[in-house]
């Protein structure tokens, strides 16, 4: 017997999953994950507690109605798990902290190019997600890089600009979406398991973090315009290019042994060192240029 919360059942955790968004029960899909996340948890699992109860957080922060559905006495243990784990060495924190001390000597400029090299990575993935029903605006992060690396030369037009602003609500809107953690969308990856769409939940999730960092940046282009002092700088989109969701619901023991991670954290550091060397902005359109093409679940 599966254990739910408060109640029994006999079916297994797939079954679970697949039967509520088949029938459209939210918050059954919340209770769902946060089961595997706290048995998981309970077995000293700590990544599979991480993209389980990550995954029950974001289905009942998502709708009013569906917070009520799933009640208190879930979320509030749910949430302390999850503070929890945020004090656990694994790779989905201790990635992000070394980031962000890295990029507390840098300087907002090279931070924010170190920002956009590791989102030109995830412009081939998106092109593919955007097939799904619903995901098309996944499909724009490659003209979201161009026109970041053509504001960083001069300012935007006025299209260019609300076009960037259009995507973060996009983006942002994507997130509360059934489409994103309610269907089975998912696309084929050669030589593995196939990507779900909410997969891109890990590290605050993709979609997130390429919105604050596109935000930010408008964000500093309003603020030099005006002659006021620009907002600092985010960090969170510089990992999301590692995917650890993906790996460790497809079977991975340790994140730090999956050839594509290892791959993807060698890049990640690599271009510290290129911002850090002060590259000419050729160097960083070339780099960019090639990275958008990269398959990095390959």
């Amino acid at each position: 017997m599966f254990k739910l919360f408060g109640k029994k059942t006999s079916a297994s955790p797939e079954e679970r999953l697949s039967e509520c968004r088949k029938k459209r029960d939210w918050a059954g899909l919340c209770r769902a994950y946060y089961d595997l996340g706290a048995a998981a948890m309970d077995q000293g699992d700590l990544n599979h507690a991480q993209l389980w109860l990550h995954r029950a957080d974001t289905i009942y922060s998502a709708r009013d109605e569906i917070y009520d559905k799933v009640g208190e006495p879930l979320m509030d243990d749910c949430s302390h798990r999850i503070g929890r784990l945020e004090e656990a060495h694994i790779l989905y924190n201790d990635v992000p902290a070394q980031v962000e001390e890295k990029a507390a000597g840098l300087g907002d400029s090279r931070v924010r190019v170190w920002g956009l090299l590791s989102l030109a990575r995830l412009v081939k993935l998106g092109d593919r997600l955007s097939a799904l029903p619903g995901c098309g605006v996944l499909g724009d992060l490659g003209w979201a890089v161009d026109t970041v690396l053509a504001a960083f030369q001069a300012p935007p037009s006025e299209e260019a600009f609300n076009g960037l602003k259009s995507l973060c609500g996009a983006l942002y809107e994507l997130g509360d979406n059934t489409v994103f953690w309610g269907a089975e969308g998912e696309v084929e990856v050669p030589g593995g398991a196939p990507f779900q769409l909410f997969d891109l939940n890990g590290l605050m999730g993709v979609h997130q973090e390429t919105d604050a960092y596109l935000s930010s940046h408008l964000d500093m282009i309003l603020a030099l315009s005006q002659g006021e002092e620009p907002p600092a700088p985010e960090t969170g989109i510089i990992a999301q290019s590692l995917l650890p969701d993906y790996y460790v619901r497809t079977g991975a023991e340790r994140l730090e042994e999956v050839p594509q991670i290892k791959a993807e954290l060698e890049r990640i550091w690599s271009d510290y060192e290129f911002v850090c060397s002060g590259p000419s902005w050729e160097d960083v359109v070339e780099r960019a240029a090639r990275y958008k093409e990269l398959d990095i679940l390959a």
